[in-house]
């Protein structure tokens, strides 16, 4: 199944596994890869020497070509390019918009630049920047969403752009796949599908509540860091829907202390990137803690499998899934579907 995507990133199939924190390590995006969909490694949540290691090992375990998912605005973010230019690392995907001169600098090395929009402006922009393709995550999808939905948003950016791109958000099988071609995108990206796969390492006891969820307990939060977050319902999201601010700045105190022992962090540094994200926004002080270690908060749960202290970013399309195929199952599922949908569409006449 040959598209703009596979042609960009040779890839055999028009399928990308995003880059989620804590979750798209070295064995998924490998199996992922081997699959023939682009694996993205998530890198936010690693130390400059883990990516570089972590990109070594699907290197190993794989000769297919895969991404790294970077930080626009992290501090690092020209050493972790430095890192994907010198290891030969296929694609660079940003969660968000990259500048102009990153840009230009993965491209004069030959690397595929594919940052996640979810905005049309926001194609626009990047577009005319140089960037490769976009992924466009409409808000159906999970972790940081918008409120416009996939099959809205997705035409107005192929309309806009005249790059390649791939849709995210509500995808998770072959009839999906189906739907974001006919709106004239490349492939599709999907995350929970992927996170919901027998070559996750996520613990089986948080893959047993995806599973267990239903669509109605997929939900938008602004409680936890005060930017509109898709995650399952956990009772920790409940309490802090239901906490005032004194309460909701006592616990997130409470919390914040316990995660700067588990991080190392310092509470400067925790307060000082609470404030980044602070900048412009409307956050309670509770909010700035949250914010500053909502990266712990994901790895409580998709590492430790505390589903009581963490938070659980989840797209919608979690209360449809219902097993847990390997990558290689997953992807050869939702190809052999869509090739069933375009042989069985009535034809005019």
């Amino acid at each position: 199944m040959e598209t703009a995507l596979t042609k960009l990133t040779g890839v055999r199939y028009p399928i990308v596994q995003t880059g989620m924190g804590w979750v798209a390590g070295a064995r998924l995006v490998s199996a992922s890869a081997d699959a023939g969909a682009l694996g993205i490694l998530a890198s936010a949540t690693m130390t400059v020497e883990e990516l570089r290691a972590a990109v070594r090992e699907v290197k190993r375990r794989t000769d297919r070509p895969f991404g790294v998912n970077l930080r626009a605005d992290a501090g690092d973010a020209r050493e972790r390019v430095r890192i994907i230019v010198d290891e030969g690392v296929r694609v660079a995907s940003f969660a968000l918009a990259p500048s102009r001169d990153l840009i230009a600098e993965l491209k004069d090395a030959g690397v595929v630049v594919v940052p996640s929009i979810g905005a049309r402006r926001h194609a626009e922009k990047v577009a005319a920047w140089g960037a490769d393709a976009v992924i466009v995550q409409g808000g159906e999808g999970g972790g940081h969403t918008g409120e416009v939905a996939t099959t809205v948003l997705l035409p107005q950016v192929v309309d806009a752009v005249d790059i390649p791109v791939i849709a995210a958000g509500g995808f998770h099988d072959g009839r999906g796949l189906v739907a974001a071609l006919s709106y004239g995108a490349a492939g599709i990206a999907m995350g929970t599908r992927f996170l919901l796969t027998s070559d996750s390492t996520v613990p089986d006891a948080v893959k047993a509540r995806y599973l267990a969820a239903t669509v109605k307990d997929v939900t938008v939060t602004t409680a936890v860091d005060g930017l509109p977050h898709r995650m399952l319902r956990t009772e920790m999201v409940a309490a802090l829907e239901r906490a005032g601010r004194v309460r909701a700045l006592a616990q997130a105190v409470r919390r914040a202390a316990g995660f700067r022992r588990i991080s190392g962090l310092s509470w400067s540094r925790m307060i000082r990137d609470g404030l980044a994200m602070k900048h412009g926004k409307d956050l309670s002080w509770s909010q700035v803690l949250l914010a500053a270690n909502t990266p712990m908060l994901l790895k409580a749960s998709m590492v430790e499998g505390r589903t009581d202290l963490g938070v659980m970013a989840s797209g919608q399309v979690a209360g449809l899934i219902e097993d847990l195929p390997s990558c290689e199952e997953l992807v050869l599922r939702v190809i052999s579907e869509a090739e069933h949908v375009l042989r069985t569409l009535p034809t005019p006449g």
